[in-house]
């Protein structure tokens, strides 16, 4: 008898990679093969984006520009976001608990969420609850249509998906 690994990848082969025709058993063994072995190639989502709370904005982000060379990308009332040009890393001190966006509110300090960049952000929706991460909550777009998706993985870590373009105008960081 051949193992399911073995079946996913004839059907991989015979489908010639298209996800879509496979069931979720199916489509979770081939993600987890498209990862192992083409994990450098440029379909992998990549850890591009960090936020933090903390209790002082300047202070926080004087920090990381002094000790680690980060600049800064953009800032605004809740928010200073630095980068070292590959990953950005926001600071965020927010005003109000429904700023916060979750149960956390604004008194929490310490890592808030995570983001990778995807390149199908509705594939990858999928994986996520393919594998166990459930729906959280979305900014609202930008004028140009971008806009975080956030999710839960199943030990209630938040983490976002976003586009290349976003990442690179909204974090400032490359791809």
């Amino acid at each position: 008898r051949r193992s399911s690994l073995d079946r996913t990848i004839g059907v991989l082969r015979e489908v010639g990679g298209n996800f879509d025709v496979l069931d979720r058993q199916q489509r979770q063994a081939a993600a987890s093969i498209q990862h192992r072995t083409q994990g450098k190639e440029a379909n992998v989502p990549k850890l591009r984006h960090i936020a933090v709370t903390v209790p002082d904005l300047e202070e926080a982000a004087s920090f990381y520009e002094k000790t680690f060379g980060m600049k800064r990308a953009t800032e605004s009332e809740i928010a200073i976001l630095l980068t070292d040009g590959v990953v950005s890393l926001a600071i965020l001190k927010f005003k109000s608990d429904e700023q916060a966006g979750d149960e956390r509110g604004k008194d929490f300090h310490g890592l808030h969420h995570m983001g990778f960049v995807v390149e199908d952000i509705e594939a990858m929706q999928s994986t996520i609850e393919d594998n166990g991460g459930r729906y959280h909550m979305q900014l609202p777009n930008t004028p140009e249509g971008a806009s975080e998706i956030k999710f839960r993985d199943p030990n209630g870590v938040v983490f976002d998906i976003v586009t290349t373009q976003y990442a690179e105008k909204a974090w400032g960081s490359e791809s």
